[in-house]
């Protein structure tokens, strides 16, 4: 990972969206800071498109997609994509096991009952009544942190089950099928932006922080990791990270983008 202050200026100004994990990059402490609302706001005023790709549920997905300055949120570690358009008021969605989410839920909520019973301390995640397609235990988000033992339980259980599964910096995340953030992120910006895998190398940037982003890290020629993706030993890293910590680093991003693009204009 080389800092990103080393980044080439000509390939920041020729970012064009910027696709970004929520928890832990662009929050801090679990909160939104208004560093982070500001880079947002300040992308999409120059014309930078701006889609979250996150593990959170569908209803939250609802919510940023219509009060967000955002063009789109993938959610629930791309289960489905959300974008709202403000003209028409209509949300435009996608699935990806549509036609199979009523089994899925049922089968997931075994899984679910089986790690709650073997593993103490684990909890359902605070959101997991607003999702439709995937379950999240709880290890440290609103329950005291589990150790990597019980973690890696949890896990076992999930497989065992049948389910694929992604650990992010708060959860481990389960759902039945083989899409992942990185195959639901591509459709969206075909379906979207018409954007084919070729542009997506040369214009979209990515931003993230743990495990579940790694499929993303890989894929993009232009990752990023917020400083705290040194907590996790990662096969497949980010290219670039930032000096600074979650919202902060995110912003770092933002505002090295938006600095290339400026001087570009002006030079």
């Amino acid at each position: 990972m080389r800092p990103l202050s080393e980044y080439p200026a000509s390939d920041l100004a020729s970012v064009s969206h910027v696709l970004t994990d929520i928890d832990d990059t662009m929050t801090t402490d679990g909160r939104m800071p208004s560093a982070s609302l500001r880079a947002m706001e300040e992308l999409e005023a120059i014309g930078v498109q701006i889609i979250p790709v996150t593990g959170r549920p569908a209803g939250w997905c609802d919510h940023i997609a219509r009060m967000w300055p955002v063009a789109a949120v993938v959610g629930e570690n791309g289960a489905l994509y959300f974008s709202y358009d403000r003209s028409a008021r209509e949300m435009r969605t996608w699935y990806a096991r549509a036609d199979k989410a009523a089994a899925d839920r049922k089968a997931l909520g075994l899984l679910a009952e089986k790690v709650l019973r073997e593993v103490p301390g684990s909890a359902l995640a605070s959101d997991q009544p607003y999702r439709l397609t995937d379950l999240a235990v709880d290890f440290c988000e609103d329950v005291p942190r589990l150790d990597e033992v019980a973690v890696g339980r949890i896990v076992d259980i999930l497989k065992a089950g049948g389910a694929t599964t992604k650990i992010s910096s708060i959860h481990v995340n389960a759902w039945f099928g083989q899409h992942d953030k990185l195959t639901t992120s591509l459709k969206c910006l075909q379906d979207l932006f018409d954007m084919d895998e070729t542009k997506a190398q040369a214009t979209v940037i990515f931003s993230g922080d743990s495990p579940n982003d790694e499929p993303m890290f890989k894929y993009f020629r232009n990752s990023v990791g917020v400083a705290n993706v040194r907590n996790f030993s990662l096969r497949h890293p980010p290219r670039w990270i930032t000096k600074n910590r979650s919202g902060d680093g995110f912003a770092e991003m933002a505002f090295a983008i938006l600095d290339a693009k400026r001087n570009q204009r002006n030079g």
